[in-house]
């Protein structure tokens, strides 16, 4: 039995500079954190008792398959077909958040995934190689549409500046400061569920086709990823943090129609008026978690006034995709050959004897 745990993430700065169609050309940078909410995987390869079906997948359904190819969840199916994992398999996937919600739960799963499958095949993987595989196993193997911030980040875990080169390959730097300087920052923010889902990928597409004609607003955008760094390792005033998130909110929700919508934009309307400094939609927009920042002493009065809401308390995470458990459970190899014909349960119990 395996068990890993990937953290959810939040993105401050940069969203936009980590599509393809920007960092090609420009790089990407981005600053971004992990918070103590997470996916949960459990893996392990089935029981060679268990003749009914060699496959059990637990996530939105419950899937039971005898082929790999019939798994009907596209990243699990993708993944072991690309490891070539022959033996029957179970997965279950659990979660402490909502999928499709703006905290990069695909790239949390993905990574999770990916992981638990190397650890089943005792294999090790570095941290730099697993956020490339789960890059290349939602952008090209699936063809999803969207950038390579959330695979990178969930992966490491911690606050940290992201730099993308031109030509994919990236840097990690974590962003060194006292922990009370991080606790200040994280005293300061406030995540709450719009109690709206979206299709992130068809919100992307659009991003991806608006970038040309938006250079300017992402530039700006990249800009205050250096903003955000400096002001977090000096002993500015932090609520220069929350004005520079009001700022790259306005210049995010420019970038395509359905990042933002009437509900969304009364939600911060009403959280600015009762003390919000700043905060944006999290993710590609549309719905989803929204952040805000405010002083502590405005939070009684924006959780009051948006009491309709889901509100999420959460504190940065720094361990990243990470390995909970590990006890593989090893039977003898004839009977998963011979478990691969689907035996009756008399040649079970010839094997057996």
């Amino acid at each position: 039995m395996i068990l890993i745990r990937t953290p959810y993430r939040i993105s401050f700065f940069g969203g936009g500079t980590d599509y393809y169609g920007w960092y090609e050309r420009y790089g990407g940078d981005v600053l971004s954190t992990t918070i103590n909410q997470y996916n949960y995987l459990t893996c392990r390869y089935s029981s060679p008792f268990d003749t009914e079906f060699r496959n059990r997948i637990s996530w939105r359904i419950n899937e039971n398959t005898t082929r790999i190819e019939d798994i009907q969840h596209n990243a699990v199916r993708e993944a072991l077909l690309y490891h070539g994992v022959k033996r029957g398999i179970e997965i279950i996937h659990q979660s402490d958040l909502p999928a499709r919600s703006g905290l990069a739960s695909s790239s949390s799963f993905c990574a999770g995934l990916l992981k638990a499958i190397y650890t089943l095949k005792g294999e090790m993987i570095t941290k730099y190689g697993l956020a490339r595989e789960t890059i290349r196993l939602e952008r090209e193997i699936l063809k999803e549409q969207g950038g390579i911030q959330d695979q990178i980040a969930v992966v490491y875990g911690g606050l940290n500046y992201i730099h993308i080169n031109h030509n994919g390959s990236f840097s990690v730097e974590p962003i060194i400061i006292s922990e009370e300087r991080k606790e200040l920052l994280n005293s300061h923010l406030l995540l709450f569920f719009t109690g709206l889902s979206r299709n992130s990928f068809e919100i992307a597409q659009k991003q991806v086709e608006n970038i040309t004609v938006k250079e300017k607003q992402l530039t700006r955008m990249q800009q205050m990823v250096f903003e955000a760094c400096e002001i977090l390792n000096s002993d500015n005033d932090i609520k220069l943090f929350g004005e520079l998130l009001d700022e790259t909110w306005q210049l995010k929700r420019s970038l395509a129609t359905d990042i933002s919508n009437n509900f969304i934009d009364n939600i911060y309307t009403v959280a600015k008026e009762n003390g919000a400094i700043g905060g944006k939609i999290l993710g590609a927009g549309g719905g989803g978690f929204i952040l805000l920042f405010a002083d502590p002493e405005k939070h009684k009065n924006i959780k009051q006034v948006l009491h309709k809401l889901i509100y999420v308390p959460f504190k940065f995470d720094d361990q990243g995709c990470q390995t909970l458990f590990y006890a593989p459970k090893e039977y003898d190899k004839a009977v998963y050959e011979k478990r691969d014909f689907l035996f009756s349960q008399h040649e079970l119990g010839n094997i057996i004897l």
